[in-house]
This record gives C-alpha cells, structure tokens and sequence, in this order.
C-alpha cells in the first residue's frame, strides 16, 4: 500500500515511515521540508495521488489557544478534502488519552475539534490516542518550573515510549480503518509527581519536585484519573527506568 504519512520527517513521523517500509509499504513523509505544507496546501494533491491510506501525526508548531485551533481545523480541513479528491480510503490520526476529559485548555479543545472534522468527513477513519511520551519529560518538568522548584499534581499517568507509540501507529495504520477510537499506554501506572522525583535525578536535574494539586496540565486541571485510558488500552513494552533515553539522551 502507499501510505503517507503527514509530520513524517518529526519524532514519531519517522519512525513510522521507517516501520511501514520494514513491512513492506510504500510510506511517504510529508512534511513542509519535504515540500508538503498542509495549512496552504501546497504539494498535498501530488503527495496523496494514489495513496491508500494518510496518517496523520502532525502538531501545531504553537500551543497558543487561537493559533493551535487554526492549525488543527485547517490542516485537518484540507487534509481531509484532498483524501476525497485522491480517493483515499483511510483516514488515521494520532491523539491524545483524556483529550475529552481536558477541555479547559485550549490545545485539547483544539484536538477535539481535529477529531470531531475527522469523524464527520465520511472518510472511513482511525484514531489511537496515546499518553504522554517519554521523550517530553524534559518539557514537562519545565512547564511545571517554579524558581527551583518542579510542581506536578499528584496524580497517576501512564507515560509510554515513542517507539512504541510508533508501532501502535503503523499496525492500526496499515489495516482496515476501525472507525473508532483505540488507546495506547505505557506498560505502568506512576503518580507524577514521585515519577519526577525519579525520573529528573537522571537527567542531572537536581530541582525539588512539589506534589501541588492545584498544578494544571496544559491550562487543565486534573483528577486522579484524568490522563490514564478508559478501558483496555493495548500496552507498549518499554519501560522508562530501563529506557535508553531516561538520562536525557536523545534516543
């Protein structure tokens, strides 16, 4: 199949395209620097001619309430309506676990809205929606800096690896589309704050972690469960304290 793959050049991007063409896809990264820009349009009729399947794992490049918005409905918006003229028969979208549950920040409401574009396009379609990964403890812990302090609300979360949100992304992606949504998580369960106490040691980081339960999570606050899957969310293998990267390295 021709599968192409929108944000294929960033973190999970590649590593997508790299697992669709270790089963044998053609995968095409589509990106602005590979001549492809989803917000214009330019260069999306010619990526998306004979394809099968688009996956998108695209962000905004702003968190700012108004510009995430922009970014989600009008590349969605023309994602979507190049999939039409294409003929393309699969439609997938990587989210967020909880993103119903978060809509007191502007970039889940905007990533509610994405979803919402995707579900009532009539494009048969697939939505996985992840936790957060590993790679972006460093911005996490930075969001909840105070002085010398790190503020995390004490609540459980469920971080996973990008490789394995990766292979999550190319399985669901190279079958039929669900027309539903699936979770995918890590494979344990830790409450954020005492991950952080851990987790930053590791990297060199030796700021105070502060349990405050009063710290919100992209402008949301948080209940116990608010960023841990629903049901019976499929489970990825790595886990962070024997994960390569924990000490901050680029892995």
């Amino acid at each position: 199949m021709k599968i192409v793959v929108i944000g294929g050049t960033g973190l999970i991007g590649s590593k997508v395209v790299s697992k669709l063409e270790g089963q044998g896809h053609e995968a095409v990264a589509a990106a602005p620097n590979t001549g492809v820009n989803t917000l214009t349009g330019e260069g999306l009729a010619e990526a998306l001619d004979g394809a099968d399947v688009v996956v998108d794992v695209s962000n905004s490049p702003s968190f700012e309430d108004d510009a995430v918005m922009e970014f989600f409905q009008t590349s969605t918006g023309n994602v979507l309506a190049a999939e039409k003229d294409a003929g393309v028969g699969h439609h997938f979208a990587l989210s967020v676990v909880g993103t119903e549950r978060l809509q007191d920040s502007g970039y889940f409401r905007a990533k509610q809205a994405q979803e919402k574009l995707i579900k009532d396009s009539g494009v048969p379609y697939s939505l996985v929606h992840a936790t957060q990964f590993f790679e972006f403890v460093g911005a996490m812990a930075k969001a909840g800096t105070d002085g010398d302090t790190v503020h995390f609300a004490p609540v459980l979360f469920q971080p996973m690896a990008s490789e394995d949100v990766a292979t999550a992304v190319a399985k669901v992606a190279a079958g039929p589309p669900l027309n539903t949504t699936v979770e995918v998580a890590g494979p344990e369960q830790y409450r954020m704050d005492e991950f952080f106490r851990e987790a930053l040691p590791l990297r060199g980081d030796d700021r105070t972690v502060v349990a405050d339960p009063d710290e919100r999570y992209f402008g949301a606050e948080l209940d116990e469960r608010t960023l841990l899957p629903d049901g019976e969310a499929t489970l990825g293998q790595i886990r962070f304290f024997e994960w390569p990267g924990r000490d901050g390295s680029r892995r």
